[in-house]
């Protein structure tokens, strides 16, 4: 394996532009870590190009790391007449960190190289020199280094290397040419908030080992109900493990409503249930009625346009088909941006017809939910404020780190009555505060992470006004796109007609394609484009965009714009490089 410096001080290109022993690469590099570190930054150009601590290798080699430093104290007395400790990493392990016995100093320098190699990262992200990805086959990193776990401690030189591989092969998803997931981008604000989180290590069960991130819950998702548009921001919510969890916790309420006494007597007690939901919905309405033991036989899905939204006459359609067989419908899951056209469905149809038939409504907005945060973009979202739950991930669309997902429920007490086992051991009813503010018990989870300090974080730091300018600026780009390739030789839309979220969705046709007419065997042979560009993109490490077939749509790719930092340059480098890697095929 290599050594602990490998990597560590050549901010910069992997082809070694970014030499620190050239002075005005130096600079260069100095100017993005202020940009992006402030003082942090600074510190940094004095420690990486001071006299004493200059990489002692050129050309994009790395100094090995000193095993030895000097670690200052930290009294208060100035000045300082305290011995300086000398810390060599080879001869230390974890159990010469806090809490050993004088394990105050190594445990600040160790951590502060840690976070030395975070912030090389960090800035390396935003660099557009550096690439996305730095691929390799799954066989080829398995032999390159040692990944097995072993009876003996290694030391924290060890240790440390094992930072920065990790960090060396990991995708740059704050990199502004990463294009790949609907969450992408890095925001400082919310990276700061989850080292904090991570720090504190705490659980979100209860008030007494929760306060402060118990209370942002609290008002952070008030404020996220007020926006959808429920009076006051009245209702409950709780932040879980992503959209999917969110999506069967509505799935749980709405059986409850319906048949409470499912939660005592399981399925056997109930009649055959069905939910409805598009044939362009996520695949996590199937997971949860599997998981449920509703059975994915029992999720019907229901026919969208040729823009990807529910045909409203086509759901009431198959509720009635259920009621005339004896099954009861009991949930219909509409889908506020689809996972790969970015498609709104009619809300307010649905939401007429739920009231008609007494169906819970429950809108998965978990791509789609950021666009209430903008004034531009909201009304994609028209009667939301009718459905019964709403699933809504702010670490999508409005770039919080991942995870941040909330599980909204306009009808206040029903998570609690659905889910709660009553454990004395943690909810103790003779505890001395208010015991509303235990919110464990409303939760599938026992131990919860607190995921809202990063949203909430976030949200004081850039307003509601920031979200919705980091929304319009994202929507902005695709329309952008979409607008150069509408009508450019070579590409094929996949739908007519703007995008209404910032997916985009096209073929790419080589020029060996464009002469062929229109048949299976075109057909066959473009649905080996897309692939074939997505490999050699990683494999370049430039840049990264998804590819999907749908229905009979043969592989397209799907573009989306999540993350902030992007600009129309990248949009444009996006389009040079698939024809640039697609020209031959």
């Amino acid at each position: 394996m290599a050594s602990p410096g490998s990597g560590f001080w050549s901010f910069g290109s992997e082809d070694g532009s970014g030499d620190p022993e050239n002075p005005g690469t130096a600079r260069a590099w100095c100017q993005v870590a202020q940009k992006f570190t402030g003082g942090i930054g600074n510190k940094l150009c004095a420690l990486l190009y001071g006299d004493s601590e200059k990489p002692a290798e050129s050309g994009g080699s790395v100094a090995p790391r000193a095993t030895t430093r000097k670690v200052a104290c930290t009294c208060d007395q100035k000045p300082c007449s305290c011995p300086k400790a000398d810390i060599n990493y080879a001869f230390l392990h974890a159990t010469d960190l806090l809490p050993a016995c004088d394990g105050e100093r190594p445990t600040l320098a160790f951590l502060q190289d840690v976070m030395n190699i975070l912030l090389q990262y960090v800035v390396k992200s935003f660099d557009r020199s550096t690439k996305v990805i730095d691929f390799h086959y799954p066989n080829e990193l398995l032999q390159e280094y040692n990944w097995e776990l072993a009876d003996q401690p290694q030391n924290l030189e060890e240790i440390l290397t094992h930072c920065q591989t990790t960090l060396k092969y990991a995708i740059k998803t704050g990199h502004p040419r990463y294009f790949n997931q609907l969450s992408t981008g890095l925001d400082m604000v919310g990276l700061a908030a989850d080292w904090l989180t991570s720090t504190a290590n705490t659980n979100m069960f209860t008030y007494e080992i929760a306060p402060v991130f118990v209370l942002l819950e609290y008002v952070t998702l008030k404020k996220m109900r007020e926006i959808i548009g429920w009076p006051g921001g009245s209702g409950d919510g709780i932040f879980s493990p992503g959209g999917a969890i969110s999506n069967m916790y509505a799935m749980l309420i709405a059986r409850y409503k319906m048949f409470p006494e499912v939660k005592e007597k399981g399925m056997a007690a109930v009649p055959r249930l069905i939910a409805f939901t598009s044939e362009h919905s996520h695949f996590s309405l199937k997971k949860g009625a599997a998981a449920l033991g509703i059975g994915t036989d029992s999720v019907i899905l229901i026919k969208c346009d040729e823009r990807g939204k529910m045909i409203p006459s086509d759901l009431e359609r198959r509720i009635l088909e259920v009621k005339q067989k004896g099954f009861v419908p009991f949930l219909v899951s509409a889908t506020a941006g689809t996972t790969v056209y970015g498609a709104f469905d009619p809300l307010l149809a649905v939401a007429d017809i739920c009231k008609k038939y007494k169906i819970w409504m429950h809108v998965d907005a978990a791509w789609g939910g950021g666009l209430l945060m903008s004034r531009k973009h909201k009304w994609k979202l028209s009667g939301v404020e009718r459905a019964n739950s709403v699933t809504w991930n702010p670490h999508k669309m409005m770039g919080v780190p991942l995870q941040c997902s909330a599980l909204l429920v306009r009808e206040e007490g029903l998570m609690q009555s659905c889910n709660q086992m009553h454990a004395s051991y943690l909810f103790q009813q003779d505890k001395h505060y208010d015991l509303s503010y235990d919110t464990g018990d409303k939760a599938l989870q026992c131990g919860r992470h607190v995921d809202v300090f990063k949203l909430w974080l976030m949200w004081r730091a850039k307003g509601t006004t920031g979200f919705e300018a980091h929304i319009d600026k994202c929507l902005e780009l695709a329309e952008y796109l979409y607008n150069i390739i509408k009508n450019r030789e070579g590409y094929e839309m996949v739908f007519d007609g703007k995008p209404q979220h910032t997916n985009v969705c096209f073929w790419f046709v080589p020029p060996s394609l464009r002469v062929l007419e229109d048949n299976e065997e075109r057909m066959s042979r473009l649905s080996k484009v897309a692939p074939v560009i997505k490999a050699r993109m990683m494999e370049y490490g430039t840049t990264m965009v998804s590819y999907q077939p749908l229905g009979d749509k043969v592989n397209f790719f799907r573009m989306v714009i999540s993350n902030p930092a992007a600009t129309h340059q990248d949009i444009d480098f996006l389009i040079e490089e698939i024809e640039r890697l697609g020209q031959d095929l």
